[in-house]
């Protein structure tokens, strides 16, 4: 679900990506969804499974599941 956070033209969705067991998963999750354009930050947590991002405007979600796959996990959808 995403939700509009307190700073103006921000958005802010939880997805939940399957297969993240360690700190080089979240890095490497973070790292790919980082590079889509309008992404300004990520934090990936293993041990939830979540991942935050922060962007200008909402994501495509094919654009956040194709960052997903290409880091090597599978994005089960929003959080």
């Amino acid at each position: 679900m995403s939700t509009q956070t307190d700073t103006p033209g921000t958005v802010t969705a939880v997805y939940k990506v399957t297969g993240m067991s360690c700190g080089h998963c979240e890095g490497s999750v973070s790292s790919e969804i980082s590079e889509i354009p309008g992404v300004s930050s990520v934090k990936a947590v293993a041990s939830t499974g979540e991942v935050t991002v922060v962007s200008a405007a909402p994501l495509d979600e094919e654009a956040v599941r194709a960052a997903v796959d290409e880091a090597g996990f599978e994005l089960a959808g929003k959080a």
